[in-house]
């Protein structure tokens, strides 16, 4: 027990020494961490302290260097607007100058006006004064003048407007002769020629019977068959012509209408032999219509051949036959065309012998002059222009196209076969038989022109002569003058030109006679 009680107080010694050494150690340690960090605090304090010191020397010399900165930039500005704003002054200074100046001068000028304004109130009152004053003399002198003269003013007025009336009426009828004179000199007739022209190469609007054939049927039940099932037959046809078939009412007839002469043929000869053979389906008529097809091109050339030889003109080269050729087809007021040609080729070479010119190159001209019309119509100008364009590319020599080209006056002359070509071309046209027309139409063309003519006061007689080519007017010479009839002409022909149809070209000519007869006894 005894040693148990000294093993535990010297434990419990132990401890309490153990404790106390462990509290004097801690305190020992504790005031050594306390003094190392209290020396470590005033080091970071006193660093703190320096760094702080540098921070705010360096700030405040940048604080410094920002404000001197930011002083020059003020001052900079203060002196840039300080300028603007003495520009601005010198400018305003300048406009109150100008405005001054402007104000003197308006005032200057109210000054003058004022005084013009008070002048011509002035003047203005001097003149009513003068103004009565003549008012006054002119109808002294008025009254004057009639007393002598026995006329009153309106009546003076009025014959002397009608004196006016006639000299002006006069001088503009002699300008007006003057100026149509020379006008027909290079234009006469010019606008109907292009007409003409024109309908002839386009054939828009040609008459029913230049523009459909008529073929017979040996049978009524054939018309059905040409129609075919649902019409395939006939728009089989017309697909392969490029021509109209016109099935109507009339027994045993069927017309084919076109404009192309050529293709308006090989549709007749093909429908011909598709009657005749009797097999009528597509795949038959487009076989027929392909060998008339190949067929035509030889008769065209044949008979381009024939109307060559008929001219006496010599070779030709083919590509020319060819386009010559398809004038066969084609009609000028019902003449054909490829016989007109050869009818102006021996008329032109009969003058050129007359006159002592080439007779072969007025041949070829007169053959070909009318070659332009079997042209395509897409080609712009006229036919004789075109013709000539197209012979020049094929050889002609310069003679023949100057005649093909100037046959109508489009062109300036270089040689004369194009007034013979001209003039041959005007007397085939012209020639009695040369075009169709109805006994009927003739007689009522005639029997208008007199109508027209008479219809005039101041006509005495009027003749339809030339076969309706020329109107002759007599007037009584007491009722009409020389100037009014001039113009009597011009309305004539306007009036013709108006209200009739007719070919070539009408001459209106007014005769005035005055006859003074008297008897020696």
């Amino acid at each position: 027990m005894i040693l148990l009680a000294t093993i535990g107080a010297e434990a419990a010694l132990a401890f309490i020494f153990g404790a106390a050494a462990g509290w004097a150690l801690f305190s020992l340690r504790e005031k050594r961490l306390k003094a190392q960090t209290g020396l470590e605090r005033d080091d970071i304090l006193a660093k703190a302290r320096d760094e702080a010191s540098a921070l705010v020397k360096d700030a405040g010399v940048r604080a410094e260097e920002n404000s001197n900165r930011v002083i020059e930039e003020v001052n900079l500005k203060a002196k840039e607007r300080l300028a603007s704003i003495e520009e601005r002054e010198s400018l305003l200074k300048d406009r109150e100058k100008i405005v001054n100046e402007q104000l003197s001068g308006i005032t200057a000028r109210e000054r003058s006006l004022g005084e013009r304004q008070e002048a011509l109130s002035e003047k203005k009152h001097q003149l009513e004064e003068l103004r009565q004053v003549m008012e006054e003399t002119l109808e002294e002198q008025e009254k004057k003048l009639e007393s002598i003269a026995g006329l009153t003013a309106e009546e003076a007025r009025q014959q002397l407007t009608e004196k006016v009336e006639r000299e002006a009426m006069t001088d503009a009828s002699a300008m007006s002769r003057k100026i149509i004179e020379e006008a027909k000199v290079q234009a006469e007739d010019k606008a109907r020629f292009i007409l003409s022209t024109a309908i002839q190469r386009y054939a828009a609007d040609h008459t029913f019977e230049t523009t459909t054939a008529t073929l017979a049927l040996p049978s009524p039940d054939l018309k059905g068959r040409i129609i075919g099932r649902e019409g395939r037959n006939i728009r089989a046809f017309e697909s392969a012509t490029g021509i109209t078939v016109l099935i109507d009412d009339t027994p045993n007839a069927v017309v084919l209408s076109g404009f192309d002469p050529v293709r308006r043929e090989v549709a007749r000869e093909a429908m011909q032999r598709l009657i005749q053979d009797g097999r009528i389906h597509p795949t038959r008529i487009e076989e027929v219509v392909a060998k008339v097809d190949s067929e035509m091109d030889d008769l065209i050339e044949d008979s381009a051949r024939d109307a060559a030889h008929r001219a006496r003109v010599g070779l030709v080269p083919a590509e020319v036959l060819k386009v010559l050729g398809r004038l066969r087809f084609r009609l000028s007021y019902s003449q054909n065309v490829l016989d007109h040609s050869v009818e102006v080729a021996h008329l032109s070479a009969l003058m050129a012998a007359e006159l002592g010119l080439d007779e072969d190159i007025a041949r070829r001209a007169g053959l070909f002059h009318d070659i332009g019309k079997a042209l395509s119509q897409e080609m712009e100008g006229s036919h004789a222009i075109v013709g000539a364009e197209f012979l020049k590319r094929h050889g002609e020599q310069h003679a023949v196209l100057d005649g093909v080209a100037t046959h109508h006056d489009e062109k300036p002359h270089e040689t004369p076969y194009g007034i013979l070509i001209s003039a041959a071309d005007a007397i085939s046209a012209a020639r009695p038989g040369a075009r169709s027309e109805s006994m009927t139409t003739y007689i009522k063309r005639l029997e208008n022109l007199e109508k027209i003519g008479s219809s005039y006061e101041g006509v005495e007689k009027s003749f339809a002569i030339h076969a309706g080519r020329e109107l002759r007017i007599m007037v009584r010479p007491d009722s009409i003058n020389d100037d009014e009839a001039y113009k009597l002409a011009r309305s004539i022909s306007k009036r013709i030109e108006d209200e009739l149809q007719y070919p070539g070209q009408i001459r209106v000519t007014v005769i005035r006679e005055t006859r003074v007869i008297e008897f020696a006894k």
